[in-house]
């Protein structure tokens, strides 16, 4: 059985063309998505994303050369995505079936216009529309990794702040548990969290258990003796619990010492009975 071809009604330009001839655009569209074709409702379901309407919007966006829009529009669309958490290898399959059925939109209006397009011509149409295209692809994935970039460093700040739990055992007495590695990232996270809580809790004495750390490099141990600084001038004893044999021996020969920033006790065990039975006389 042959295939009938599709009739095309005849328009003033291509970007009217492609609208009074929607229905073939998308028909040609799905015919060249086959993987995307089957996800438009689920796309559509879960990121409200109308993937047949905004082919077109692209679509008249290139061949109207509307540039600033076709921008503004491709960043939208890579939040959109992004958000989502849609595939990116389904957009890619799209954009490339926009491509070739905006291509084969462009023959048939010549072909109804009855116009035989100049090689000068035709090559330069080709340059502006595959820019064009290629400009959308380059913006939604500069988009959509900025998006995913921005919420990595965001879901990083939160898992680092609740790696940094000041937990009041008395009105004035407070105690943080340092665990695991300390880099030049985290540090800033501790610093941050507890000059913050000094003046927001009113601590008076904080005491930092050190025994679940095994080691800090050397720049992350000045940074800790100036984050004790800091405690100090807010009007914070801090008392330090845990120090570690491999971690002493590291400090004494770089010829650094918190002796002047802090008091140094054992174990966090002993240092909250002394500081329990302190609070309950």
């Amino acid at each position: 059985m042959l295939k009938m071809e599709a009739t095309y009604k005849d328009s003033k330009d291509i970007a009217e063309f492609i609208v009074t001839n929607r229905g073939n655009f998308q028909q040609k569209l799905l015919s060249e998505a086959v993987n995307v074709a089957s996800k438009i409702n689920e796309i559509l379901q879960r990121g409200n994303i109308d993937l047949l309407k905004n082919a077109e919007r692209l679509a008249l966006y290139v061949t109207e050369n509307r540039e600033e829009e076709l921008i503004a529009f491709a960043k939208q669309e890579g939040v959109a995505w992004a958000e989502h958490s849609l595939t990116l290898s389904f957009k890619l399959e799209w954009v490339q079936a926009i491509r070739r059925t905006l291509w084969h939109f462009l023959y048939q209006f010549d072909k109804v216009k009855g116009l035989n397009q100049t090689s000068e011509s035709f090559y330069k149409q080709e340059r502006e529309v595959n820019d064009h295209v290629d400009q959308f692809l380059n913006n939604f994935f500069i988009s959509y990794s900025d998006y995913k970039d921005d919420m990595l460093k965001s879901q990083r700040k939160l898992v680092e702040h609740l790696s940094v739990p000041i937990i009041p055992i008395s009105s004035s007495v407070a105690v943080l548990p340092l665990i695991g590695m300390i880099d030049s990232y985290r540090i800033q996270t501790i610093e941050e969290k507890v000059l913050m809580d000094i003046s927001s809790v009113k601590i008076q004495t904080l005491i930092m258990d050190l025994s679940g750390i095994a080691d800090m490099e050397i720049d992350v141990i000045v940074h800790f003796k100036k984050i004790l600084s800091g405690i100090k001038m807010m009007g914070c004893d801090a008392v330090l619990t845990g120090l570690r044999a491999e971690l002493v021996r590291k400090m004494i020969h770089a010829g650094v010492t918190f002796e002047k920033q802090a008091e140094t006790k054992g174990t966090l065990q002993q240092t909250l009975r002394e500081y329990l039975v302190l609070e309950a006389k």
